[in-house]
């Protein structure tokens, strides 16, 4: 079966293509009741580890724990492929829980789900899936090792901006002309933020920019009404233990998301998480001081947006007259495309039209655009798309004998990726080296600075030595502890050859030229 599969915060969303309709999959929970989505939740007790609908109804028992949102883990910029985390009184690596939980999206696939029969049958999985545009290499290593654990094939993996660019073409192609072909992706979701901006030709989709927010999405709303919460009750959300903060989280989540456009109060119930008996277990919070209280968070998206702003045409003639609160969209803009979880807070759209005027629409499914796009992907008559590298990658060298470090960009941002099939992009460096031993420190970045230094969150790709000296390549202990020297005349002839894939995955071959000699290096593993 193709699907398009979006791996959510707090909820995963999949679609398949059918005769060039892209319907959601629903699913039947454990009440019987069909919902389009499947829960991104696990639960552990002594040991045993239960995911999506049975987590979220082994919560309410006894002695079990419950671990939400666990996709925010991948964004950490510190999470390599070892990377473990605790679940109840389980620990286990993080790759192990991802796969753990496709695997039980798979089996409710096949037994739970409103698949057509045929596909149900077929026991084969092949998916396009999705990770924020800002994501680093090892969230995209992690997740593509989750799927292959869990028994799937992985067709492409998509930006999940550039995904819901393809739900835009599919649902609004009218809106776009040979003069009017950009669009603007606003994708908040449940974790992130990402926007990007899409050139949409026919069925050729190239991204131009892409800008994001690794940890802001629509859990730090619920954080927000938590917090208003607990104040009214005279009590902090610091002061609650674990489990009754994950109830509290999870209470707000779906108070947040009954609202719309004419609430005006919110009425939450904390006798779950207060002590027996204590006053104020009910509490009532204006809409208006929520909202008030989420402005900064909407502002921080608005601001990132700025950079992919910046791409388009400034001499365009502007679509509409700017005044001193909107900023006016060149006429080619087709318009800005509101997507993902967190974007149905009416106050984001309501912040969204306040700054940009009337060309702002909102996706009238926007927790599912992104694996709408994605189901699009599979299909044969779908689109091509042109993505970009969203990060810089590159790596710190010594230089003057060691005295000074500079930083060496091998892959810059906004570097346009290889299509799916297509060779792998490659950038090589030749050089004789000087000392015995190469200590070399691979990052990403979000950008650098004017003077070619790495700014924004800085992720650790690998720390690699690689021996220059052949005395140290039989060597069965550790390098570490090898000093760095400068070697007594010339050393071997080395090659350092960069590779990125179509799925903006590095690949790292370190090797001596004239003996042969070599390693590979993929994300640390």
């Amino acid at each position: 079966m193709r699907l398009g599969i979006d791996l959510g915060t707090t909820h995963t969303v999949v679609a398949y293509a059918d005769r060039g309709n892209y319907p959601l999959v629903s699913f039947t929970d454990v009440a019987g009741d069909t919902v389009e989505h499947f829960p991104s939740v696990v639960a552990e007790h002594e040991g045993q580890l239960r995911y999506g609908f049975d987590a979220v109804a082994a919560s309410a028992e006894r002695g079990w724990t419950t671990l939400r949102s666990f996709k925010r883990l991948l964004s950490q910029p510190s999470v390599s492929p070892e990377s473990v985390v605790a679940v109840g009184s389980t620990t286990l690596p993080l790759s192990e829980l991802l796969a753990g939980f496709l695997r039980a999206l798979a089996e409710a696939l096949r037994t739970k789900s409103n698949l057509p029969r045929a596909m149900r049958r077929d026991p084969k999985i092949e998916a396009a899936v999705a990770t924020p545009a800002n994501a680093h290499s090892t969230q995209r290593f992690l997740t593509l090792e989750a799927f292959r654990q869990a028994g799937c094939e992985v067709l492409a993996v998509l930006n999940e901006p550039s995904a819901a660019g393809f739900e835009y073409a599919h649902r609004h192609r009218g809106t776009l002309t040979s003069t009017r072909e950009h669009v603007v992706v606003y994708d908040l979701g449940g974790g992130t933020f990402d926007a990007s901006l899409v050139r949409m030709s026919g069925r050729q989709h190239d991204v131009l920019a892409t800008h994001g927010i690794n940890l802001l999405g629509g859990d730090d709303f619920d954080v927000v009404l938590a917090e208003l919460a607990l104040a009214a009750a005279g009590k902090t959300l610091a002061a609650l233990g674990a489990d009754a903060r994950g109830r509290l989280l999870e209470h707000c989540r779906e108070a947040k998301e009954t609202l719309h456009p004419n609430s005006r109060k919110i009425a939450l119930d904390l006798g779950g998480v207060l002590p027996q008996g204590a006053e104020g277990a009910e509490v009532s919070v204006s809409v208006a001081d929520y909202y008030d209280a989420c402005a900064p968070l909407i502002d921080r998206t608005l601001e990132a947006m700025t950079p992919v702003l910046a791409r388009l045409d400034r001499d365009t003639i502007p679509s509409e007259p700017p005044t001193d609160d909107v900023v006016a969209l060149p006429s080619d803009v087709a318009g800005i495309y509101v997507v993902g979880g967190g974007s149905s807070l009416p106050a984001v759209a309501r912040a969204l039209r306040a700054r940009f005027g009337r060309r702002v629409h909102r996706s009238p499914y926007p927790s599912a655009a992104t694996a709408i796009g994605l189901a699009i992907a599979t299909d044969d008559k779908g689109f091509d798309l042109v993505d970009r590298f969203s990060r810089t990658f590159g790596v710190f060298r010594e230089e003057r004998s060691g005295r000074g470090v500079s930083f060496d960009p091998i892959f810059t941002r906004e570097m346009r990726l290889p299509q799916e099939g297509d060779e792998p992009l490659v950038s090589r460096r030749r050089y004789r080296a000087a000392h015995n031993l190469g200590h070399f420190r691979f990052v990403e970045c979000g950008s650098l600075d004017e003077a070619g230094a790495p700014r924004g969150d800085l992720a650790p790709f690998a720390d690699v030595l690689f021996p220059f000296d052949p005395s140290l390549r039989e060597r069965e202990d550790d390098l570490t502890n090898v000093p760095v020297v400068r070697r007594d005349g010339e050393g071997p002839l080395v090659e350092e050859a960069y590779e990125v894939d179509a799925r903006g995955v590095v690949r790292v071959v370190m090797r001596d030229l004239e003996s042969g000699f070599e390693r590979v290096y993929r994300l640390g593993g």
